[in-house]
């Protein structure tokens, strides 16, 4: 049977009826009517699935500036910012819930114009949060017909922040779509170099074995290059080879091109996405001058 996670066995997973921890799971998440799979993982640290359940709560069910709709509006561009399918697809359902109009899901474009001044900061925060400055906060602040509150704002950033974070969770968990979602989509991050994302168990089958071993004989060809070049140069010492290849690891291996659009990204995620191919940039790249950072003493 198809368990809640990709990586972590089905038997595991704590299950109904099962463990008085368990069992407090259960009471707390009575009102939602279900326990969807990020819970059922959690599971496994019920002190940090307490604790977990109580921050979304506050977050999206308790009084606050923002309406209902819109809190889960926000978790969506959030989501949608990482590519997680799982989130995006379960707060759309929520987003109905709770009053929301249908028109909005159509897409960014169709949403409140309030909603997509937060695009510039959500996508900051996603990707390059050290370029963010307090220009951008005075924008959303400024007075005018879509202004932000104060009040508004602190609760927007913190459920974008909230949802950055649960998109690695999920990602990391390997959570699978649940029933009433749709299992053709999944629930991993796209691969920048290929044309498919790995859905299955087998995570090295298909396509997905093709891309990875592509991408380790790029990185072989980039380590070859760099042992050409060190040959070249003198006063080159192992520890400067092993920071020059790490570079190039990770930016083999883990940033995204920043020309490259996975062209298989479902739509249901394309749609509240603006400037997508905008992602994560080292910011301490050797030979340049490194972009300001908040330091806190």
């Amino acid at each position: 049977a198809r368990g809640p996670s990709t990586f972590i066995p089905l038997g595991e997973i704590p299950q109904e009826g099962g463990e008085s921890s368990l069992h407090q799971l259960l009471k707390a998440f009575v009102s939602a009517g279900r326990v969807d799979h990020v819970a059922m993982v959690m599971g496994l640290h019920p002190q940090y699935l307490s604790s977990f359940w109580k921050t979304q709560y506050l977050l999206l069910c308790m009084d606050g500036p923002l309406p209902y709709h819109k809190r889960h509006y926000i978790a969506i561009m959030a989501a949608a910012r990482h590519r997680c399918s799982y989130l995006v697809g379960l707060h759309m359902r929520e987003f109905l819930q709770v009053g929301g109009s249908p028109a909005w899901l159509q897409g960014l474009h169709c949403a409140p114009q309030k909603l997509r001044n937060l695009n510039e900061i959500n996508k900051l925060l996603a990707h390059r949060p050290w370029l963010i400055t307090k220009e951008h906060i005075e924008a959303l602040l400024r007075p005018g017909q879509d202004s932000w509150s104060l009040a508004e704002l602190v609760q927007a950033l913190v459920l974008l922040t909230h949802y950055h974070s649960l998109a690695s969770f999920v990602f990391g968990c390997g959570i699978r779509p649940e029933g009433e979602q749709d299992l053709g989509s999944s629930c991993w991050a796209p691969s920048p170099h290929s044309n498919s994302s790995p859905a299955s168990g087998d995570s090295m089958g298909g396509s997905g074995g093709t891309d990875a071993m592509q991408e380790v004989e790029v990185l072989m060809a980039r380590m070859k290059l760099l042992q050409e070049n060190q040959l070249e140069e003198e006063g080159v010492t192992q520890e400067e080879m092993a920071t020059r290849f790490e570079l190039e690891k990770t930016e083999s291996l883990l940033v995204p091109s920043s020309s490259i659009l996975d062209p298989s990204l479902q739509s249901n995620i394309r749609c509240f996405l603006e400037d997508p191919e905008f992602g994560y940039k080292d910011f301490t790249r050797r030979g340049e001058q490194a972009p300001p950072t908040f330091r806190a003493q």
